[in-house]
């Protein structure tokens, strides 16, 4: 599993099953996260340049964006689908 250096990932109490592998990505690099990809596509095509009557829209905008990328796959690994993440397995 791919972590980045978000603090509960180091918790001491963190269990780790035997068949797991923990790979911490360097810190400050968030262009290597592949997450951060999928959240700047959705800032980009789904709240930029937007304000929300309320949470509930805010919401709604988001479940927008998540369905329309759970519905187009290929989108998705072209966003987060790195070269060196094939190489893991």
């Amino acid at each position: 599993m791919i972590l980045d250096g978000a603090g509960w990932h180091h918790a001491h109490a963190l269990e780790i099953p035997e068949n797991m592998v923990l790979l911490f990505l360097p810190p400050y690099s968030p262009e290597l996260n592949p997450v951060e990809h999928i959240w700047g596509h959705l800032r980009d095509y789904y709240f930029r340049n937007r304000t929300f009557e309320n949470l509930d829209a805010v919401e709604e905008a988001l479940m927008d964006g998540l369905v329309n990328l759970i519905n187009t796959p290929e989108l998705v690994k072209s966003m987060a689908l790195f070269s060196w993440l094939k190489t893991l397995w």
